[in-house]
């Protein structure tokens, strides 16, 4: 009876951890304010010890609810509300600026000079000459703005006009066509499988994996 309840309080942790993530929205770990990754934090904690509990199992699931429920409300309230973001969330703040470093700002995003080098070189910059402008975000990511010179060039900077790319579509996956897909992109069984045979494929189930454009650009890969 134990280790059935055990499987039962730790499918119940998985379920409302997963219905938590869903509600506070998928975020990469880069994205994530100071605030946002502390509860990550303690709602996985939680989320451990319900999975372990047998005898009193709602503490723990309220106290993930509570959790939840806190991050969730300031996500809607920042987002109507814009100006408590900084109080919430926090500010960027610049670094360094037209060969300046600033202590002051260094100081108050408690980041020091060995972290920020740490940070230019991780971006691609050895030489701070490079840089005009790095701003230390308020998820702990540092911004770059490099110096016109040093910037990589652009089609426009060689007035040129490349033309529009196009999102690929997945028309065949694994040797399967996905079929909505397919009529989703306008094309028809017939045109893939005539373009198929033409790209010297016998069939499909031959192709790991099939992209094409809204041009009917048909890219096909085969697994090996």
């Amino acid at each position: 009876m134990d280790f059935l309840n055990v499987i039962l309080t730790a499918l119940l942790s998985v379920l409302a951890l997963f219905v938590i993530a869903k509600i506070m929205g998928h975020k990469q770990v880069a994205q994530l304010d100071f605030f946002d990754y502390i509860t990550g934090i303690t709602i996985g904690s939680i989320a451990a010890e319900l999975a372990t509990e047998l005898e009193t199992p709602w503490k723990p699931l309220i106290a993930m609810i509570v959790y939840g429920s806190v991050a969730f409300l300031l996500s809607i309230i920042t987002n109507k509300f814009p100006r408590l973001r900084k109080y919430v969330n926090g500010t960027p703040t610049i670094i360094l600026h037209d060969g300046k470093l600033y202590r002051d700002n260094m100081k108050k995003a408690k980041l020091d000079l060995s972290e920020f080098m740490v940070m230019c070189r991780q971006a691609g910059y050895f030489n701070l000459n490079n840089i005009q402008t790095a701003v230390f975000e308020y998820n702990g990511k540092l911004s770059i703005l490099p110096v016109c010179d040093q910037r990589p060039v652009t089609p426009a900077d060689m007035s040129m006009k490349p033309e529009k790319e196009h999102i690929y579509t997945e028309v065949i996956m694994d040797g399967r066509i996905l079929e909505e897909n397919l009529e989703r992109a306008n094309l028809d069984m017939d045109w893939l499988l005539s373009q198929v045979k033409a790209k010297g494929f016998k069939s499909p189930k031959e192709v790991y994996l099939g992209l094409c454009d809204d041009k009917k650009n048909l890219s096909l890969f085969s697994g090996e």
